[in-house]
C-alpha cells in the first residue's frame, strides 16, 4: 500500500508574494529532519507538502516522530494514497483504515474535492463511500455530529488520499526565514522556553551561556547543554557559547553596591553578548525575562539593562505568567532537567535585598568604579564554543 504523510501549511499559507520562500525553506527543513531515515520525496502542490517513502528504508515512523518538531507545519496526517477512481478509493479505505473501522462503532466520510475533473462531486464522494463502508462493516454506523471516527477523502492532483483526523503541527513559521539572534540561556526554566518560542518565528539560535566555576559546577554546563539538546529537536543545530563569569562577579561584588549586584551584572551580560552576537552575525538578542517575576524583572531594572546595550532584545516571555512558562516547558520536555539543583551563575550572588527600582544614573556610576573594558576583553578571550543537535537551516 502506498503510505505518506500529508503535511498542511498554516501560517505560511498567509504570506503572499513571497510565500515561495517560506515553503522552500520548510521542505529543506523536512528534508535534513529525515534525510538519515532512508528514502523520501518531499515535494510541495495545493499548499500541501508529500513526504513520500521511495524505498523499503524508509522509516515512516520515526519520520512522522520528527516531522511534528518542524516548525511551519500547521497539521499532518498518515495517509494511504488510491487511484482516483471510485473502486479503489473504496478498496483502499476499507483495507488502510480496517482496524480503526473495526473497532469503531459510528463514523462518518467527509471529502474535498481539489481536483474538479474528478466525475463525482464531493457529497456524492460521501454517500458512495460511505455506503460501501456500511456494507463491509455492518456493526457500524453513520454519526454525522459525532463520530467516533471521521473517514477523509481528499482528490488531488496526483491521486486521492485516504486519512483519519489531521494531528496538531509544531505551528509558527520554519527556522531560517526569521534572522539569526542570540538567546541568554541559564540553566532555569524560562530561557529555554524563551528560545523555543523564538525558534518557533523562525529565528536560528545561536545560546549564550555565563559560568562561573568554582561557584558553579561542570553539571550545571552539562544541564544546559541537554537543556539546548531538548530546544535544538525543534530549532536545528544551536551553536553554545560559554562565557567564563566568575572574574566579573567577584569584582562586582567587591567594588559595588550589593544592592546593584544584579543590575550590574546584567550589563556585563548585556554587553558581552552583544559582541559575541555581533560577531556570529546575529540581529538580536533574547531573554527570557517575565515581567515582575524576580527583582529584576521590573520595568526599571529590565530598562536599565537594556541601556548597555545597542542591539535590539526579544522578551518572549514577556507578559506570561510561571504556570504558562512551565505547561511550555512541559511540552518541549525541558521541565525536569531545568528543576535539577544545579546553580547557576545568576544565583550564586544573589543580593538579600535588590534594588527592584534602580536609577540609572546611580548604576553606571558604580559600574565606572570598575574596568568594564578590561573585563569584558578577558571574558571574550576565553570563550568556547560547543555544537548542539543537527543541522536544520542551510549555513550562510
Amino acid at each position: 500500500m502506498n503510505e505518506l504523510i500529508l503535511i498542511k501549511l498554516g501560517e505560511i499559507a498567509l504570506k503572499g508574494l513571497n510565500r515561495q520562500s517560506f515553503e522552500t525553506v520548510l521542505v529543506k527543513n523536512i528534508k535534513r529532519r529525515i534525510s538519515s531515515l532512508g528514502g523520501f520525496s518531499v515535494k510541495t502542490a495545493q499548499s500541501t507538502v508529500y513526504v513520500t517513502p521511495v524505498n523499503e528504508c524508509a522509516d515512516i515512523d520515526e519520520a512522522e516522530e520528527r516531522i511534528k518538531t518542524v516548525f511551519g507545519i500547521a497539521a499532518y496526517s498518515r495517509a494511504a494514497r488510491a487511484e482516483k477512481n471510485m473502486e479503489d478509493i473504496v478498496n483502499t479505505a476499507a483495507e488502510y483504515l480496517f482496524d480503526e473501522l473495526s473497532s469503531a462503532e459510528s463514523f462518518k466520510v467527509e471529502a474535498k474535492r481539489s481536483d474538479k475533473k474528478f466525475p463525482l462531486k464531493s457529497p456524492e464522494i460521501c454517500a458512495e463511500l460511505g455506503g460501501s463502508i456500511l456494507e463491509k462493516f455492518t456493526h457500524l454506523r453513520v454519526d454525522v455530529h459525532n463520530p467516533q471516527i471521521t473517514v477523509y477523502v481528499e482528490i488531488r492532483d496526483f491521486g486521492a488520499y485516504i486519512h483519519t483526523s489531521a494531528r496538531r503541527g509544531a505551528g509558527g513559521i520554519p527556522v531560517g526565514t526569521g534572522g539569526k539572534a542570540a538567546i541568554l540561556i541559564s540553566g532555569g526554566i524560562d530561557s529555554p522556553v524563551a528560545a523555543y518560542m523564538m525558534a518557533k518565528r523562525g529565528v536560528e539560535l545561536t545560546a549564550i551561556h555565563f559560568a562561573s566555576p568554582p561557584y558553579t559546577s561542570e553539571r550545571a554546563e552539562q544541564k544546559v547543554k541537554r537543556l539546548l539538546e531538548a530546544v535544538s529537536k525543534y530549532s536545528g543545530r544551536i551553536n553554545m557559547i560559554t562565557v567564563p563569569f566568575a572574574r566579573i562577579q567577584e569584582e562586582i561584588l567587591e567594588k559595588c553596591p550589593e544592592e546593584l549586584f544584579t543590575i550590574i551584572m546584567r550589563r556585563f551580560m548585556m554587553i558581552i553578548s552583544q559582541r559575541i552576537a555581533q560577531d556570529n552575525n546575529c540581529e538580536a538578542l533574547i531573554t527570557g525575562e517575565s515581567l515582575g517575576q524576580v527583582a529584576s524583572q521590573t520595568i526599571g531594572a529590565i530598562a536599565c539593562t537594556d541601556e548597555a546595550c545597542t542591539m535590539p532584545v526579544f522578551r518572549p516571555l514577556i507578559g506570561m505568567d510561571k504556570e504558562e512558562i512551565i505547561t511550555v516547558s512541559r511540552r518541549i520536555d525541558t521541565f525536569d532537567i531545568s528543576i535539577e539543583p544545579y546553580e547557576d551563575c545568576c544565583t550564586v550572588f544573589t543580593p538579600k535585598h535588590p534594588r527592584t527600582r534602580p536609577i540609572l544614573k546611580f548604576v553606571k556610576a558604580a559600574q565606572n568604579e570598575l574596568d568594564c573594558d578590561s573585563l569584558v576583553e578577558q571574558a571574550l578571550k576565553n570563550i568556547k564554543t560547543t555544537k548542539i543537535g543537527f543541522d536544520l537551516c542551510e549555513e550562510s
